[in-house]
């Protein structure tokens, strides 16, 4: 689990300037004017090698009246209960303001680790005494900074990434984790209140009632598990001012906290753009995905309409090839349980591991059967395969050039893999390297 590290403070300190100096990339608009940063922005980035996701929030100001900047305000509070790790951005040339009195208070009610950043020092020498004002913020850790001319930035990731190892057991013995994710109304809360057999999350007809990700723990076969409740994802355009636009974090966290992911599909809807988008997040994080039908119950079928289903419905998700179909009724709880036994399958498939050996005596047999084809007037020589991690499944493969490898010969090396070694439901990552 990657920690989540938030930027925070009140309007105009700087804090969209330092969010793009530390991914490296102008991702926030940056304007001398409060207010501008009105989207939640998250991106991952690293340092010595330490990974982590960074958040950009709108200025906080606790107790705003203003319609637009009481949803800002709405916006970074979910940041910081989300995050692991807050950065509190100051301003040295105004010193300390009533607003930034006002969201230190909001802070240390958090009882979560606070890094105050003093910003726009431009002279460390002559603005030293300037700096000292900032510890009557009552936060220990003060780093001096101006994200603008990038000083000092390097020792603001250094008190970072040394949090991070509290952050380690923070999530302990919680079993395999599951995170039910999909649009609003699809029947998340439902299926986990009928996994656990109890109430556990507020049920509605509305969409959107679950706001949280809410873990839930419990036991099947003597085995454990927890199982996240994500707040369901629904298009920008029709929640900018609505709160569960707020919680595309929450459910990113849950997918990244994830072992398997269970994607609830509404076949009355369709597929939707807006399950693309989730589909695909899960994707990219690489985690194990069951395509959950949910509200089966509801359909006209026959013993052909779960195949008709599935083989339409992989058009929109071709990305998710690897990915199972369940078909169930959270309502009635039919094949509820299936999906557990699946993901207890998956996760093992997910973190399975080959020896080189048995690996390339598959591997070497694929080639015979379908040689690489030639591309660009030269011939494709593939040398060796091994794996190099799991949890997902990753293997090298040497080449003597890695520009002529077609993304189609991969995937044919990628289900000869399948056949051999299962991996079910499992996604595989092949990297290629030249020899």
């Amino acid at each position: 689990m990657k920690p989540i590290v938030a930027i925070v403070g009140r309007p105009n300190v700087g804090k969209s300037t330092l969010f793009n100096k530390l991914v490296g990339d102008r991702i926030s608009i940056v304007k001398d004017e409060p207010g501008v940063t009105r989207d939640r922005l998250y991106r991952e980035t690293e340092w010595l090698g330490k990974e982590f996701v960074l958040v950009d929030t709108g200025g906080l100001e606790p107790n705003t009246k203003d319609f637009i900047m009481s949803k800002v305000k709405s916006q970074a509070e979910v940041a910081i209960n989300e995050a692991d790790i807050i950065v509190f951005v100051v301003d040295v040339k105004q010193g300390i303001t009533l607003l930034d009195d006002e969201v230190a208070n909001v802070l240390r009610k958090t009882k979560k680790t606070v890094i105050l950043a003093v910003n726009k020092v431009d002279n460390f020498d002559e603005e030293q005494h300037d700096i000292y004002e900032f510890y009557g913020l009552g936060f220990h850790s003060i780093v001096p900074i101006s994200a603008e001319h990038t000083k000092n930035i390097g020792d603001l990731l250094d008190e970072i990434v040394e949090e991070f190892d509290s952050l380690e057991n923070e999530y302990e013995d919680e079993g395999l984790k599951i995170a039910v994710i999909g649009r609003p109304n699809v029947g998340k809360s439902s299926l986990v209140n009928r996994i656990v057999g109890e109430e556990r999350t507020i049920v509605s007809d509305i969409a959107g009632t679950t706001r949280d990700a809410i873990d839930t723990k419990f036991e099947y076969n003597g085995n454990k598990f927890t199982i996240i409740d994500t707040a369901g994802i629904r298009r920008k355009s029709k929640v900018e001012e609505d709160l569960e636009y707020y919680s595309v974090l929450r459910s990113i966290k849950a997918i990244k906290r994830a072992d398997v992911c269970f994607l609830l599909l509404d076949p009355n809807e369709g597929i939707t753009e807006q399950d693309k988008r989730i589909a695909g997040i899960a994707h990219e994080e690489k985690k194990p995905v069951i395509i959950t039908i949910n509200k089966w119950d509801l359909v006209d079928k026959n013993e052909h309409t779960p195949h008709s289903y599935e083989k339409v419905a992989r058009t929109f998700i071709q990305f998710l090839n690897y990915a199972p179909f369940e078909f169930i009724s959270a309502l009635e709880g039919t094949r509820v349980l299936n999906l557990i036994d699946k993901a207890v399958k998956m996760f093992e498939e997910y973190n399975k591991e080959v020896t080189t050996g048995v690996l390339n005596h598959v591997f070497r047999e694929a080639i015979l059967l379908n040689p690489p084809p030639t591309r660009k007037g030269r011939a494709l020589k593939l040398n060796y395969i091994t794996q190099i991690s799991s949890a997902p499944p990753k293997f090298a493969l040497f080449v003597n050039d890695v520009e002529i490898v077609h993304f189609s010969y991969l995937r044919y090396i990628e289900n000869k893999l399948r056949e051999a070694f299962g991996f079910y439901g499992s996604p595989v990552d092949i990297e290629i390297r030249q020899k």
